[in-house]
């Protein structure tokens, strides 16, 4: 049975696999850092982007615009500074152009012709409208944090997929770059996953919290997974 039989859905997580966010939240927050008198390298900014995001999304629900703007509060209380409320918006206004890594169009477009290709991301639906224009290809559906009213980890936004979707887990194989977002809960629900490991032979787990666990596939990129898909 070729996978294309096997799975009716092949979903993604957008930002860190699908787009080089790491590189927006860098090209956001150097120079507001930087504005405010504090020195930190790349390594840095985003393992504390990284703990103030996940903490913040454990509470109750608020919009990822207002998620964004308390990771930069959080900025100021770590390092002693006060942002203004441009500097509060500053990822949010940036999120539409993060960019795509060079990989991700041209794999999404040769997938989309034996797949149904869905996103399942942490962000707010308008947030992701200008995102989508720049992934190259028609989605079968898109489920975020604001139609689950939750944050991956969360299985209710996974669970909110599968209902949709009106499939058994099975069916379904997930990619994403974070295991502790979104490869271990997906796992748990009896979901396939791949692990795009985008940060090989980086320093650091960047902008996701660190977690151990183990995935079906394991690759370094969308063109990998291509090849072992089609």
């Amino acid at each position: 049975m070729s996978y294309a039989e096997q799975f009716d859905f092949l979903t993604f997580d957008c930002y860190g696999t699908l787009i080089d966010w790491e590189s927006g939240i860098l090209e956001a927050l150097r120079p507001l850092i930087a504005s405010h008198g504090v020195k930190l390298d790349d390594v840095h900014i985003l393992t504390w982007y990284a703990e103030l995001e996940s903490k913040i999304e454990k509470g109750e629900y608020r919009p990822y615009r207002e998620i964004l703007a308390e990771v930069v509060r959080g900025f100021g209380r770590k390092f002693g500074f006060k942002p203004s409320a441009d500097d509060e918006a500053c990822l949010a206004n940036s999120l539409g152009r993060w960019r795509p890594f060079d990989d991700t169009v041209e794999s999404l477009q040769a997938l989309g012709r034996k797949f149904n290709l869905v996103v399942i991301s942490n962000v707010d639906d308008d947030l992701f409208a200008a995102t989508r224009e720049t992934l190259g290809v028609d989605l079968h559906a898109v489920i975020t944090a604001q139609q689950a009213r939750a944050y991956k980890p969360s299985k209710r936004v996974f669970q909110q997929a599968l209902m949709q979707f009106g499939c058994p887990a099975s069916r379904v194989m997930h990619v994403a770059q974070s295991m502790y977002h979104d490869v271990n809960v997906a796992h748990s629900l009896g979901i396939t996953t791949v692990w795009v490991n985008r940060r090989i032979a980086k320093k650091g787990s960047g902008a996701t919290l660190p977690a151990a666990g183990q995935a079906d596939f394991v690759v370094p990129n969308l063109r990998a997974l291509t090849a072992i898909l089609l």
